[in-house]
């Protein structure tokens, strides 16, 4: 049997790939082709815009695939939301889908743009949207580029965001958030109530949330003298407690953990201070608690 998994086209593209990689697939991607190579032969690649890759889901053209919960809305697709994988284009992280307008604009609020244009590609949810809120506004499809309509094209736009950059390089300030979104692996629900798809599907999950947990750790490895063991282990944060082995010199115990990566330089000094020798700072693909 075969799984058909649907990778997204486009600005999530290269992140997701990345994460596959991670996770110990090799794909390899032919810019000619939308059929990415995997090392796996029990399972066949797609690209697919994941604007699109909901409905395909739903439809039963991929088993399962990578989109975000914007996209899933905006089709009102009829899929299973297995997971939720917290990554985006440039951070591992949630994005949002905000309601801006020109930095000068005289709007302060959603209901201040009641008759006005508003130009996005979430035109459904937009629409849902301003409905909840009273609000009638024309939602027209933005083909790209939406930053640079108002004040011309548009009074407002409804566009992603991750850090709100591009906004503000385009003169644009944020009034309201209208959806937060992240990346989900969705199945079609025939596929998934199948036992073989569904337990394929199910390890390589496991291996992209385990790829994703390790992202912002490192692991750290170090040795140090028994009489010296307990003031590194005060200095040592660890998801459960520290792998403590045995060196061939009795005196002395080589400790393993796993810490962020952010605090790496905080705790290696204080580590030299505790007296801690041979400390060593490796990457890590997966995390599989």
């Amino acid at each position: 049997m075969i799984l058909k998994l649907g990778i997204p086209k486009g600005s999530l593209q290269e992140a997701s790939l990345q994460l596959l990689r991670r996770a110990g697939y090799d794909v390899t991607v032919n810019p000619r082709s939308y059929f990415p190579a995997i090392d796996d032969d029990e399972i066949d690649c797609m690209l697919i815009r994941a604007q699109e890759m909901a409905r395909y889901v739903d439809d039963g053209v991929l088993d399962c695939g990578l989109t975000g919960k914007d996209w899933i809305l905006e089709n009102q697709a009829s899929v299973i939301e297995v997971a939720d994988l917290i990554y985006a284009k440039q951070t591992f992280g949630k994005v949002r889908w905000v309601l801006a307008v020109p930095e000068k604009s005289p709007f302060q609020q959603v209901q201040d743009l009641e008759g006005k244009v508003i130009a996005t590609e979430l035109v459904k949810v937009t629409e849902r949207y301003l409905a909840e809120r009273g609000v009638k506004a024309k939602v027209e499809f933005s083909w790209g580029a939406t930053e640079v309509k108002p004040p011309v094209l548009a009074d407002a736009i409804v566009e992603v965001t991750e850090t709100g950059s591009s906004l503000r390089a385009n003169g644009l300030r944020i009034i309201e958030t209208v959806l937060e979104s992240n990346t989900k692996f969705i199945a079609n629900p025939a596929a998934w109530n199948d036992a073989w798809k569904r337990e394929k599907m199910e390890g390589l999950l496991l291996l992209l949330k385990g790829a994703i947990d390790a992202a912002s750790k490192v692991g750290l490895m170090l040795n140090v003298r028994r009489e010296d063991l307990e003031r590194v282990l005060e200095v040592l944060p660890a998801l459960k407690r520290p792998t403590i082995s045995n060196l061939s010199d009795p005196d002395w115990v080589a400790v393993n953990t796993i810490i962020e990566e952010k605090t790496v330089r905080k705790i290696i000094p204080r580590l030299k201070a505790a007296n801690a020798q041979g400390i060593v700072e490796y990457p890590l693909n997966k995390i599989v608690l």
